[in-house]
């Protein structure tokens, strides 16, 4: 029987993994340090996978949870083949949970781990027949007052982003959008916590129950843009009866 992983914080060494790979981003380097690699950042993030489940499983039985890459964790490696970077690392790893069944999730609830430190929240991400242009931007137009009381109760807690296309290159926007112009124009919309590397909160196997909250608090902007039906269109006024 496999051994299922624990979580028992992030070690520094996860920190600093991603500080030294950001200056020695090869395959030589990365083969020295891939036990360091293996326990700390990947082996980490998936013993918090395997404490978060539970806790995604009661906010919906429909989440993704077969721990593989590219359904439930990112890859570590780049696809380069036509990117003039062609450093074969990328310099941040992510654990995050979806609708089952399905790859490259856009919308998911989310932790991300860095050199500077540890982000955990909601993202929504447009892409080809993506939930935030099918299901998101509809519900929000047809009744953006549910939206607009969550954010801003959230927005006392939450960093908030979006992204929108200029000039053919993504650009970021602090809070939400504003108008109805730049909804249409939203290509990507970010809701997290940032916990900075220092902080002692992430070397213990309590920061589990810290993701837990946030997950809680943000599923249903989740459950807004990702389940299809009345449950997803009932997630924010439920929410704003609380």
């Amino acid at each position: 029987m496999k051994q299922r992983a624990q979580f028992r914080g992030f070690h520094p060494e996860a920190f600093r993994f991603f500080r030294r790979l950001a200056r020695n981003n090869h395959k030589p380097w990365m083969d020295r340090n891939r036990t360091i690699y293996h326990q700390h950042v990947a082996g980490a993030l998936k013993g918090l996978f395997e404490e978060l489940v539970p806790v995604v499983l009661a906010l919906d039985p429909d989440f993704e949870i077969s721990g593989k890459t590219g359904r439930n964790f990112s890859r570590i490696n780049r696809d380069i083949r036509f990117a003039r970077d062609k450093s074969p690392y990328r310099r941040n790893l992510y654990l995050y949970f979806g609708p089952h069944g399905t790859t490259g999730l856009d919308t998911r609830l989310y932790v991300g781990l860095a050199a500077d430190g540890v982000t955990c929240g909601f993202a929504t991400y447009n892409g080809r027949h993506s939930s935030l242009e099918r299901l998101f931007k509809p519900r929000r137009a047809s009744n953006p007052q549910p939206l607009e009381r969550l954010v801003r109760r959230l927005s006392r807690k939450y960093e908030m982003y979006w992204y929108a296309t200029e000039r053919g290159a993504w650009t970021q926007h602090p809070g939400t959008p504003r108008s109805e112009k730049d909804w249409k124009r939203c290509r990507a919309w970010v809701v997290r916590k940032r916990f900075p590397s220092e902080r002692r909160q992430l070397r213990s196997a309590g920061f589990a129950q810290e993701v837990a909250k946030i997950f809680r608090e943000l599923f249903p902007l989740y459950a807004f843009s990702a389940i299809e039906g009345r449950a997803g269109e009932q997630a924010l006024k439920r929410a704003g009866r609380r």
